[in-house]
């Protein structure tokens, strides 16, 4: 069985989770049920996919958890540039976390290749 929290992938966007629950908790108390639960939700299911394609018999059933995180990363992507746009996010706060998020989908690509060469 594989153990997701040696994946630096997984650190990095766990890392990255609690980054978006900081950036988001000063967000207005009328999107607490709209824009911040959904970029918070959005963040969370890029780890939790990682962790949870690594508890799956197969290298193709974790690739496809890996390819569901990276879903989540378009969406919290887009979710951002909204936040962005609306005010909610500083332009260097969200393009530091857009850089990061950058980061994990590529390393998410990444794993994914490399699982599939396995297979």
């Amino acid at each position: 069985m594989r153990d997701f929290t040696k994946y630096t992938v997984w650190q990095k966007s766990y890392a990255f989770s609690l980054a978006i629950y900081k950036a988001t908790d000063h967000f207005p108390s009328d999107e607490r049920y709209g824009l911040t639960s959904q970029m918070r939700r959005a963040a969370v299911s890029i780890s939790a996919n990682i962790a949870e394609g690594t508890g799956r018999p197969s290298e193709a059933d974790f690739a496809r958890f890996l390819h569901i995180a990276s879903g989540s990363g378009n969406e919290l992507e887009c979710l951002l540039m909204l936040a962005r746009d609306l005010n909610l996010l500083a332009t260097p706060a969200c393009q530091t976390l857009a850089d990061d998020l950058v980061q994990v989908k590529r390393m998410l690509v990444t794993l994914a290749k490399k699982l599939a060469a396995r297979s």
